[in-house]
Formats: C-alpha cells, structure tokens, sequence
C-alpha cells in the first residue's frame, strides 16, 4: 500500500524570528513518520525577512515549498491558498509562531488515518493569555453560537487537519471572500475528531492581531453563520412599538384627567434610544451588504506574486 502524502500549510507573516526554529521542529516531526511530507509555507506579504528565509529553506530542502503572496492578504487568505495547492491525501493548517506545537501533527495524522476527515485542536488554555482573552474568547462563542444553528467547538483554533475530500470540498464549494475557515469545517460535516492542547506563550515576536482586527474578526464569524443581527431590528422595532403604544395611552389617560405631565425629559431619553437602535440596525444592515458586495464583485482571494517551485499551480 503507497504511503500516504500528508501537507502541512503554514501561514507566515512577518516571523522571521520563528522560521528557523520552526523548520527545525518541523525536521524532527517529518524524520519519526512512516508517510510521506511536503509543507507549503505562505508568505501572507511580509514586510521582514521572511521571504528570504522561506526561499533558502526551500532551496535547501525539496520537502519544503514557498509561495509569496503580492501583498497581505490576511491569514485566511494564507491558509485557503495553502489548501489550495497541497498535493496530500490530508491537510494540516499551522501558524508559524510556534503556539500550535509541530509535534502534535502525529497524534492528527493518526486520527485520520483511523477515518476522521477533519481533526479539530482546541486549546485548553494559553500560556501568554490574560483573563481577558480568556473571558472574551468564552463570550465570544458564547455569544456566536447563541446566534447560530451551527455549535463550534469553543477556543477551536486555526490549528487543524483536513482530508483530501474536505480541501476539495473547500476548492470548489466555500469560496466566500468572507470567511471563518475554523468555522466552516466544523460546518461542513463528515467524520470529525478533537484534540485538546495547551498553547504555548509566544518565544518570538508579538501577535499581529490587533483590537480592531480581532473585533473585525467576531464580527465576521457571526455575519458568516448566523442572520440574527438583521432580526433583532424586527425586534426592536416591536418593542418600541410596544413602549410607544404605553405612552400614548399613559398621555391620553393624563389628559383626560387634565393633570398636566412632564414630557421633555421622556421624550428626549426616547428619541436618542430610539435613534441609537436606528443606527445599529441601519449599520448591521450595511455590514452585510458590505459582505454581499464583496461576493459580487468575486475579486481574487489572493494573488501569487512568486513561488519556489514551478509545480506549484497558480489561482
């Protein structure tokens, strides 16, 4: 029986520091296996040196392919443009900055030659995450799957194996420009396993996700799996009929009984509330035309500006 091809796709961005350190890990991980390796590493338009370090790598191993992107596409983009050149019978998407530990990658690979199509790794905890990452990663799924038919798995990360007919699936099926990839395979189906770890602190670097793109990021994983931001504007909009029918009645019933009422301090705190959910709702409307506009114009999810190696099939 040929031996299985198993690609592992790291997405890079400015880690130049923990290339390296990772290519190391990654030799060591490749030596003790009994099936064949590749890994694509992607370079998500990086502004250090990490291109160069990916080019020498690769010049120096045949297991190792670059592919350079024209500019930052962001780390979805990475992982899908990984995906979407791996030539394996499985799939491991990994970060470059070494909090998804390469030595995990056996004990994916066993699951899914066990029959697994999709091995999830969900963190129990982080080494360098505050009360505060922990408090908001547990609303934020929390609060998405509150909203959504479909339930993720909480503190799933983008550290994760597919097989070859979940990438297919992927090639041709989910091609939104907007997208939450670990929640999408969780979405797709088919046999699926998990495995819990704990993340590491970062040795090298700092995280590339700042406030506003981590808040960008919740905002995009709820508009990709669930509609209930556009109905909460039907709900809104009932109570406050409902509220504005209790102050017509509570008007009338004063006047009838002509006992004259304060109604400047009501009508202002009313008017502003009502105008708050007014905008919300008009905003949360065009956050969603905004996503469908970026479908209709279908643009690249990414462009390859170069690669290590003429094989590598272009988008």
């Amino acid at each position: 029986m040929e031996e299985p091809l198993v690609s592992i796709v790291v997405s890079v961005y400015n880690e130049e520091e923990s290339l390296q350190p990772l290519y190391n890990r990654l030799q060591r991980v490749m030596s003790g296996v009994d099936y064949q390796v590749e890994v694509i590493m992607v370079n998500d338009g990086s502004r250090d040196k990490s291109r160069e370090i990916i080019n020498n790598i690769a010049s120096t191993d045949s297991r190792f392919r670059g592919i350079h992107f024209s500019r930052n596409f962001g780390h979805e983009a990475a992982m899908i443009a990984g995906i979407d050149h791996a030539f394996g019978d499985a799939v491991v998407c990994i970060d470059a900055d070494l909090q998804n530990p390469p030595e995990l990658i056996a004990d994916m690979v066993k699951l899914y030659l066990q029959g697994n199509d999709i091995v999830t790794m969900t963190r129990l905890s982080r080494a360098d995450g505050g009360v505060l990452k922990r408090v908001t990663s547990r609303w934020f799924y929390k609060l998405i799957n509150s909203m959504s038919e479909i339930q993720l798995q909480e503190n799933a990360s983008d550290f994760f194996l597919i097989s070859r007919r979940v990438a297919e699936v992927l090639r041709t099926n989910y091609r939104e420009r907007t997208r939450f990839l670990r929640g999408i395979i969780q979405n797709i189906g088919f046999n699926i396993s998990t495995i819990n770890y704990e993340a590491p602190s970062r040795k090298t670097g700092s995280s590339h996700y700042s406030i506003h793109q981590l808040a960008s990021l919740a905002f995009t994983s709820i508009a990709s799996f669930s509609k209930m931001p556009l109905k909460l504007g039907i709900y809104t909009g009932i109570a406050f009929g409902v509220l504005s029918i209790i102050l017509i009645v509570y008007s009338l019933v004063m006047w009838i009984i002509q006992r004259p009422t304060g109604g400047y301090t009501t009508l202002i705190t009313f008017m502003c509330l009502f105008a708050a959910v007014i905008l919300t709702v008009t905003g949360t409307i065009g956050y969603y035309i905004g996503i469908m506009l970026d479908e209709v114009k279908a643009r690249p999810i990414y462009l390859i500006e170069s690669t290590t190696h003429d094989s590598i099939k272009a988008n």
